[in-house]
């Protein structure tokens, strides 16, 4: 058995008292972001004049990073997400996944515009990392450049494929923000794709974000991608067996085909009564939703020298105030008028 193997073991001996709010939703997973900075401007991500950066030593250190992650796993957090911005733009990510991987964990999962993937992708699987979802809204050069206002297509597409040979990796997801008028002439080329290879293609419809410019019509329903890949293939059916009980995503097939796909219906069947995620920004503010604007600095807290009970005290205070649905929206149109951050600034 390995030594990491050995800590997940140890670790998980004994049973924590769980995170629960108001609304009996058990919260066993933390979604870290490690950077605010991106080497792609995506336009649904990052507002088209960029964003102001936060001071360096305003950000959280690796130490704290792990400091807090340990505080949440003592109730139950058996899942991190690292996320960005850029995740691979963190100089020391792979020592950050080996220590928090070291906490006893069951998942360590990244999300990643896949740029600087292919390189990294080896140490990050021998660091731990076991989840993987990469970020791709076209399968057109000229169209990747509009959408992220950068090049990097083919590195995208060939992490991707090197990700979906490399033992080590459970699962590996392709994201795609789908827009009407945008990408949505792809959509069956998206499912194509999973023909032969083994990846979960998530269609994800369009979300209100600071600045993003944000437009009902512009969203594509969950049903009508459904009705429109039926179309060409009538036999592409619903596979609930391969949904978990807090997954956000609706994961369908068509058979015979390697892949699957998914739908992250955040705007037309909402999924919050299952939530189970907390999020933790590169600046060190929890967010128990990401469409809430409620947050606490837990570096703030940290750096005033609370302990690992009074920070746990606080993130109890905050998920107790975790809304029943959409961060206390009633409509994705009330979202798009509210205050909350850039997603750039608050994690992917």
């Amino acid at each position: 058995m390995t030594k990491t193997k050995v800590a997940m073991h140890e670790s998980r001996a004994a049973t924590p008292t769980p995170l629960v709010d108001s609304f009996g939703r058990v919260h066993n997973y933390l979604r870290i972001s490690l950077t605010e900075r991106c080497n792609l401007r995506c336009t649904y991500c990052m507002p088209e004049k960029g964003v102001d950066l936060t001071a360096d030593q305003e950000l959280l250190t690796d130490d704290e990073i792990v400091r807090i992650a340990s505080a949440f796993v003592q109730r139950g957090v058996d899942k991190i997400r690292l996320t960005g911005g850029e995740p691979l733009l963190r100089p020391s990510i792979l020592d950050l996944c080996e220590r928090l991987r070291g906490l006893g964990i069951r998942d360590l999962a990244i999300t990643t515009n896949g740029i600087l993937l292919k390189r990294k992708l080896d140490p990050l699987v021998e660091g731990g990392v076991n989840l993987l979802n990469i970020s791709l809204d076209t399968l057109v050069p000229a169209k990747f450049e509009l959408i992220t206002r950068r090049r990097g297509f083919e590195r995208v597409l060939e992490s991707i494929k090197r990700a979906t040979s490399l033992p080590g990796l459970d699962q590996v997801k392709v994201n795609c923000v789908m827009k009407r008028g945008v990408n949505d002439d792809e959509l069956l080329d998206f499912v194509e794709l999973t023909r032969d290879l083994d990846v979960e293609v998530r269609f994800i419809e369009f979300m209100p974000f600071d600045q993003n410019k944000w437009k009902a019509k512009a969203i594509l329903p969950y049903y009508e991608m459904v009705d429109m890949i039926r179309e060409r293939w009538p036999t592409f059916a619903r596979t609930p067996r391969l949904d978990g009980a807090n997954t956000v995503s609706k994961t369908w097939q068509v058979p015979d085909f390697v892949g699957r796909v998914g739908f992250i219906s955040s705007m037309t069947d909402q999924f919050c009564g299952t939530c189970n995620r907390m999020r933790l920004t590169a600046d060190g503010s929890m967010k128990a939703c990401l469409f809430g604007s409620e947050e606490i600095s837990l570096r703030d807290e940290l750096r005033a020298g609370a302990s690992d009970e009074a920070l746990l005290g606080s993130i109890e205070s905050i998920l107790g105030r975790k809304h029943a649905k959409l961060g206390g929206h009633d409509s994705p149109e009330s979202i798009s008028k509210g205050s909350n951050r850039p997603m750039v600034k608050i994690g992917g």
